[in-house]
């Protein structure tokens, strides 16, 4: 299973929820059956417990300077399964606000092209 590409399909969308130091406290089921790993297992954890080793620094950074000044990323992104696995997504993050007013951050990802896939791991061998 280790190094193993999972694809997500057309249907799925992933979606999860942080708080603003990037704790996640909402995943959904189809974050869950990608990563591999159970509700109980994410939510309380921080977000970059799917990040995968090949993705930049950099591109976080930048996904983190973008939302914290309450715009919209996007972005092609890596991440790691569970098992050592991987899949890639086309991700949007996007601040929002929660009943009470604290900050925090949605994500939306899907299944991304082909092309995109290239594009971005092209790009982030110039970032490493």
């Amino acid at each position: 299973m280790k190094n193993r590409e999972i694809e997500l399909n057309k249907k799925m969308m992933i979606v999860s929820e942080t708080n603003e130091k990037g704790i996640i406290t909402y995943a959904n089921n189809d974050f869950c059956s990608i990563a591999g790993f159970s509700k109980e297992e994410l939510i309380g954890k921080p977000h970059s417990l799917v990040r995968h080793q090949d993705m930049p620094k950099a591109a976080f950074e930048d996904l983190w300077k973008t939302v914290k000044a309450g715009k919209i990323w996007n972005g092609i992104v890596k991440n790691r399964t569970k098992n050592g696995g991987f899949y890639w997504v086309n991700a949007t993050a996007y601040p929002s606000k929660t009943r009470n007013g604290e900050i925090r951050y949605i994500s939306v990802r899907v299944k991304p092209t082909k092309e995109e896939i290239e594009k971005a791991e092209k790009l982030y061998k110039t970032m490493k």
